[in-house]
């Protein structure tokens, strides 16, 4: 459930790259790629804030490049979404039409 979850964010980068008319399939990765190696206690402290500049295709240090984003909106944003879901998946009733 945690991956499906974690996929299911990938969306946002893929679908930024996307509309920026990017290769999303490579940007993403090499984001992934970042991120992973940001999560090694021995990783350099600028990993965790990389992000994808859109206008040159790359990925970039996002903090160096002034781009701050509101971490509580992003937590409020990502539990409500979680909170739709579970709920969406907590109905258990199903409904269905009939024929005529």
């Amino acid at each position: 459930a945690i991956q499906v979850f974690a996929d299911a964010l990938l969306v946002i980068p893929k679908t930024l790259a996307v509309n920026a008319a990017k290769d999303s399939s490579e940007l993403v990765a090499k984001l992934r790629a970042v991120h992973a190696k940001s999560q090694k206690s021995e990783a350099d402290e600028s990993l965790k804030h990389t992000g994808l500049d859109l206008v040159e295709g790359t990925i970039r240090e996002n903090l160096s490049a002034g781009v701050v984003e509101p971490a509580m909106s992003k937590i409020k944003s990502l539990r409500f979404a979680t909170e739709a879901a579970i709920t969406i998946l907590r109905i258990d009733d199903r409904i269905t039409l009939n024929k005529e």
